[in-house]
């Protein structure tokens, strides 16, 4: 492709040499360079490709896009732009041609429900006959093949890639978690969204954004640069919804379970075999579990009707009520050596999240039941919420196993020590450290009770435990079914 038409759209400061040469691909990482390809050099967290600009030319990049000046005696052409990152975002759109212009893009954001408000949106779109595209944590999809998943959003190449892909396979609508970091980083530069969703805003990521502040800020630029054609759906129980409308071009919607809402539900009821709403003066029945999955089925409701599909509510609702959430989101096992035991898989590693799940467990579980949690935090990640979140499983279990999670590069000893320091006397004494996690979720199996209920948090759908750099295989809910079997 001709590199001024790559350079459509983009703001540019300055460009020295000739922008009408063929380039082959856009690299934004000099090892992956070849020659006849341009470089951009983004600002990552990591490193700063500008400081490889140099490796990129000698690889045979045939131009270089890049926020400062750089010298160079070849014939390398010198774009200079304000913000690489956007403009890798703008350039890969160009380059696979706009593929979100011909499908309906819905981006969904938040702490907390992405993943199951994504992967219901799919399957309730598919089942209602169309070809729809996934983008998330636990997977991507086109149609039914599965793409693997390395992060919550992918990268702005990659995103455009999977989307045109997306686009030729006949993908009517593609649902998409949205990331804090993809906003900061413009990975979703380029990208055309029909609607964008807001579910809730607590405690996380404050290790890269570093105030609550510039976390509720970066999820709000997602609504600021929707366009007038989008809708802006907003969950109105959180008090963070409102911000998100602040300075939207978009048509604003909410959603909620207390306060006035466009799409308003109601829990009728709630339990263990499922939930029964009322929502947007319709009856649903569904069997997700909890609350927070209320907000769940009512946000893809909300989202069905926004895309006007000229479906009905009963269309809608039916199909609604036979859908399961994501893998590792709530999962739950019944013990067969003990009756009435159960246990839950859940995905949940903020402190807000696990107050979610844990309080849910409280309100559902028999009288006499206990509750045994199994958690830990994630290494090399925001420090400040370990306290809090050994605090609030203290709070609502009558045993807390803390182990190790996702050490990464840092001491899992450590990490156990920084999650202790949230607890008072009386959680110390409810407290067993048992950094193993096989023999942490092991321990909760043998402690366990008839009726009791075993919670083990913090990976849910992942399959391996990071140490090191090294992911090793382990999967919660097969440890639990191996040893609920002994």
């Amino acid at each position: 492709m001709l590199l001024n038409t790559l350079l459509q759209n983009v703001p540019t400061q300055d460009i020295h040499g000739n922008t009408a040469i063929e380039v082959g691909a856009i690299r934004f990482d000099s090892r992956a360079v070849q020659p006849g390809d341009v470089f951009v050099a983004v600002r990552g967290v990591a490193a700063d490709g500008h400081q490889f600009i140099d490796k990129a030319i000698e690889k045979g990049a045939k131009a270089i896009v890049a926020e400062t000046e750089f010298t160079d005696p070849g014939s390398v052409v010198r774009v200079l732009v304000k913000d690489s990152s956007e403009t890798l975002g703008l350039m890969a759109s160009n380059f696979y041609r706009h593929p979100s212009d011909d499908l309906a893009l819905v981006g969904i954001t938040g702490t907390n429900g992405k993943t199951t408000t994504v992967t219901l949106l799919w399957q309730l779109f598919t089942r209602l006959g169309y070809k729809c595209g996934l983008i998330g944590t636990v997977e991507n999809r086109i149609g039914e093949e599965v793409l693997p998943s390395t992060h919550t959003t992918p990268d702005a190449v990659r995103l455009q890639e999977w989307l045109r892909l997306m686009a030729d396979a006949g993908c009517n609508y593609v649902f998409m978690e949205v990331s804090s970091h993809a906003v900061h980083q413009r990975r979703i530069a380029g990208a055309r969204f029909a609607g964008g969703v807001f579910s809730n805003l607590s405690h996380d990521h404050l290790d890269y954004h570093k105030t609550f502040a510039e976390y509720r800020d970066a999820k709000k630029k997602f609504f600021d640069d929707l366009p007038k054609t989008a809708f802006a759906l907003i969950n109105t129980d959180d008090r963070n919804g409102a911000v998100m409308l602040q300075n939207t071009k978009a048509s604003a919607y909410t959603y909620g379970l207390k306060k006035p809402a466009d799409f308003k539900a109601k829990i009728i009821e709630n339990s263990l075999s499922g939930l029964h709403l009322h929502i947007d003066g319709e009856q649903l029945v569904a069997r997700m579990i909890g609350e927070f999955n209320a907000y769940n089925l009512t946000a893809a409701y909300a989202v069905a009707q926004l895309l006007q599909t000229g479906l009905s509510k009963a269309e809608i609702l039916t199909v609604l009520s036979d859908l399961r959430g994501a893998e590792g989101r709530f999962d739950y096992i019944n013990h067969p050596g003990k009756p009435g035991c159960i246990a839950i898989v859940d995905y949940a590693h903020t402190p807000d999240a696990l107050e979610k799940v844990l309080e849910t467990v409280l309100k559902l579980k028999k009288k006499n039941a206990g509750i045994i949690t199994v958690t830990g935090a994630g290494g090399d990640r925001d420090k400040t919420k370990r306290p809090l979140m050994a605090q609030i499983c203290a709070r609502f279990s009558d045993q807390l196993i803390l182990t190790s999670d996702n050490p990464r590069t840092e001491d899992p000893a450590a990490i156990l020590r920084d999650m202790e320091a949230g607890l008072d006397a009386e959680g110390l004494k409810k407290t067993l450290v048992i950094q193993d996690r096989e023999q942490a979720i092991k321990t909760a199996v043998r402690l366990a009770g008839p009726q009791d209920v075993i919670v083990v948090a913090g990976k849910g759908h992942e399959k391996y435990q990071d140490i090191n750099g090294v992911k090793y295989p382990f999967d919660d809910k097969q440890v639990l079914v191996k040893w609920m079997r002994e």
